[in-house]
């Protein structure tokens, strides 16, 4: 099995960009939370949601993104199951890897959704404290904002758990939080400083 330390050096090793290493971050945090309320493995789910991107910036076109990934995660000792869920979380690999297991659909649920959570925190003083579900759906409506996360692949996800959206985005938005400081997401001011 691929562990957290192993996994970690992977992703380090063909992702340069900060940027990236937050998203990954975020992802994982959210796999894990969601591995916690769905009682699964939250260290294997963690990991999936860490490597979801970690070939993106070497391989960024379809289809070597997540193929030649595979590829680099079955020589670390990665299983299939996890590989194949990084890949389902594409749109090319839908038929192929279908979004069938619990694991996959969580993975596709959470990766546009935790973008989109970073992209409005980053917008706000208080850039997690407070953050709830309707100010992110009220940016969703905005589609200057975050023009590039697809607000169809977020309420997907949230149909893919059987959950209502705002419910989705809470739970994402509780995983980012416990990490706010990891990602540089604390207050920039004190409440009611301006």
């Amino acid at each position: 099995m691929l562990d957290r330390k192993k996994a970690w050096s992977i992703l380090n090793e063909y992702t340069t960009n900060p940027a990236l290493i937050r998203h990954a971050l975020c992802v994982e945090s959210a796999m894990r939370h969601y591995a916690r309320h769905f009682s699964e493995d939250e260290a294997y789910w963690a990991v999936a949601g860490l490597m979801h991107d970690f070939d993106y910036e070497t391989y960024p076109r379809a289809p070597e993104h997540t193929e030649e990934g595979g590829k680099i995660l079955l020589q670390a000792g990665a299983d299939q199951e996890l590989i194949d869920a990084i890949k389902s979380h594409t749109p090319w690999n839908r038929e192929s890897y279908p979004r069938n297991t619990l694991m996959r659909k969580a993975l596709f649920a959470v990766d546009e959704l935790c973008g989109f959570i970073f992209a409005a925190a980053l917008v706000r003083p208080e850039r997690m404290g407070g953050m709830k579900p309707k100010s992110i759906v009220k940016k969703m409506k905005q589609r200057s904002f975050a023009a590039a996360v697809s607000r169809d692949d977020i309420r997907e996800g949230a149909e893919l758990l059987h959950l209502e959206l705002n419910e989705h985005i809470a739970h994402c938005i509780e995983a980012i939080a416990s990490i706010a400081d990891e990602l540089g997401l604390t207050a920039k001011t004190e409440p009611g400083e301006n």
